[in-house]
């Protein structure tokens, strides 16, 4: 089974790819002694993007993964594996 449809799977890695560029420019910044309101206000760019892709793969997991377990009469383990992700998600 594929877990992620090759729409979705690029537009995950397009977007870890941004980050990755911001976590670099981020590297920089310190580096060269950026002031630190701005080096924050990046962070927490960098924290908004992480949480976008987390939004992205969990609307995945819900819309292919919970559906296939649910369908399969695996709800039990659907059950559980949302409310796993609802925990970390509030931490």
């Amino acid at each position: 089974m594929k877990y992620m449809d090759e729409k979705s799977k690029a537009k995950a890695i397009r977007r870890l790819k941004l980050i990755e560029g911001q976590v670099r420019g981020l590297q920089k910044m310190i580096g060269s002694d950026t002031y630190c309101i701005d080096v924050i206000t990046q962070t927490s760019a960098v924290k908004q993007g992480l949480s976008n892709v987390e939004d992205l793969l969990l609307e995945n997991h819900l819309d292919h993964c919970v559906h296939h377990q649910m369908s399969s009469g695996q709800t039990g383990k659907a059950k559980d594996e949302v409310l796993k992700v609802y925990k970390l998600k509030r931490k």
